[in-house]
Order: C-alpha cells, then sequence, then structure tokens
C-alpha cells in the first residue's frame, strides 16, 4: 500500500461530498499558490467524493481530471466512495442499497440523472457504467493509504495497534474511535477525512491532522500544503464566500503538544 516514491509537494483536500463548486473553488486557488511558489504540488483526495451534496457526479468528473492531469496525483476510497463503488459492481444488497440512499446515496443517483423509484437498479447501473465507464475504474484503483516521507494519507484513519505500512484496509475506508482517541505518537503524521471538524477548521494532534470540515454541512472545504522535505505544512480552505486561504488549525493539546508546534503553518 505505501508508494515507493513520492512527490515533493502534496495538496491534500478533505471531504467533498458532491460540493463540486467549492471543490473546484479549492483547486483554481491550489493553481493560484504554485504559480507563486514555482511548484506543482500532487493532489491528494481524502476520499468521499460523493453523497449528500448536490453534485457528486462533477465532483468525480472533476477528480478524473486531477488524476490524469496532475502528475502523481492520487485517490484515496472513503466510506462513501466504497458504497458508490459498490454498488457499481452489484455487490451490495438491496437492503444495503437503501442503507446507503440514506446515507447520501440518493442525492449521488440524483446527480446522475436516477431516482430509484423511477428505475431498477440493475438499470441505474448499466447506463452509468456506461456513460461514465471512468468513475468506476477511478474507485476501483483507488487507494486505502499513501505515504510521502513522515506523513500518511488516508480516508477514516490508522488502526494504531498495527504497523502503519501493514493496515487493514477497511479501517482505513471506516475506522473512527479506535484512532480518533488514541493519544500518542505514531510512525508518521496521519492526514485525514471521515471525522468532521465542528470548528470548521482542520484540527491538529500529536499524531494526526484532521481536514474534514463538513463541507456539505458548513461550507467550508479545507486542506492541507505539505512540504514533504522539509516536513512543513500550510493548512487551507475555501469557502462558499471566500476564495482559498490559509487558515489557521485547531491544536488540540493532549499533553504531548502537537504535530504542528515544531513545524507550525508557515
Amino acid at each position: 500500500m505505501s508508494s515507493q516514491s513520492h512527490p515533493n509537494a502534496i495538496v491534500a483536500i478533505g471531504d467533498v461530498h458532491g460540493e463540486s463548486g467549492l471543490f473546484r473553488r479549492f483547486l483554481d486557488g491550489v493553481d493560484r499558490l504554485a504559480e507563486e511558489r514555482g511548484v506543482q504540488p500532487a493532489i491528494y483526495i481524502l476520499g468521499d467524493l460523493v453523497d449528500r451534496g448536490e453534485d457528486s457526479c462533477g465532483a468525480m468528473e472533476i477528480a478524473e481530471r486531477v488524476l490524469s492531469e496532475r502528475p502523481g496525483s492520487k485517490l484515496l476510497l472513503g466510506n462513501h466512495d466504497e458504497w458508490l463503488l459498490r454498488f457499481l459492481e452489484n455487490a451490495l444488497s438491496l437492503e444495503e442499497i437503501f442503507h446507503w440512499l440514506d446515507q447520501g446515496g440518493a442525492e449521488t443517483l440524483a446527480s446522475y440523472g436516477f431516482r430509484l423509484a423511477d428505475t431498477p437498479p440493475a438499470e441505474i447501473r448499466r447506463a452509468i457504467n456506461a456513460r461514465w465507464p471512468g468513475h468506476l475504474r477511478m474507485l476501483a484503483e483507488a487507494s486505502p493509504i499513501e505515504f510521502a516521507g513522515g506523513f500518511a494519507f488516508v480516508h477514516a484513519g490508522v488502526d494504531p495497534d498495527r504497523p502503519l505500512d501493514r493496515q487493514d484496509p477497511h479501517d482505513c475506508v471506516w475506522i473512527r474511535a479506535p484512532f480518533m482517541n488514541h493519544v500518542g505518537r505514531l510512525s508518521h503524521l496521519v492526514l485525514h477525512g471521515h471525522t468532521p471538524q465542528k470548528s470548521g477548521v482542520p484540527t491538529v494532534t500529536e499524531n494526526r491532522l484532521s481536514l474534514d470540515t463538513g463541507a456539505v454541512f458548513t461550507g467550508h472545504l479545507a486542506g492541507a500544503w505539505v512540504d514533504v522535505g522539509t516536513g512543513t505544512i500550510a493548512c487551507l480552505r475555501a469557502s462558499l464566500d471566500e476564495d482559498l486561504h490559509r487558515v489557521a488549525p485547531h491544536r488540540l493539546d493532549r499533553g504531548l503538544g502537537t504535530a504542528m508546534d515544531a513545524a507550525p503553518c508557515p
């Protein structure tokens, strides 16, 4: 699961959840920063591109372009992405389909132009795979976890009781409390999404940088510019009414300082 080589600059982006306009605004801001710095970063999308927001299909199309046009870019598989992947692969039971629809899947299918009340699942699946074949391929190829220097990138988090290079992919996509509640440094600083930060800004502890700011609810999409060589991080946020800008993270000191105390946001 670990990358053998990695870009020198990476921009990690938290959960998009169908907010294609915010996603586009964030990337436009990254392009402006890249031009200022003379560095073209790879984009690491930390999962949950789909569900809940109005334009999951559009978010998927943007992600496809990111992966094809920006060298070294990666998609990390999120749990909502996994639901869509399993739907497109005909691997969800009818009960699981209805559960997914209640968790935002109905909005995702609507963004593709379908309602389960009008069209059987098999017909929806065939139509999406025929018209957007790259979407299934992109989800099927998404990574559970990626590494670069002293950083790990993942959707949900990691099992702190296992070495980071030997994680269960299910944990990378779904874990919450055992990771979020773990106090103590890990072999890498983990950049992740999955658990929305109620403050609307990223949260940093001694072992993680939480980048899900609940875009579909708060109107804020957060991320981080990572300089892999120096180990420095700049936290970023785009909002419905603001272009991309630097933002100070919430520093959650649990008695060990935070990962940004030694290398604060530049």
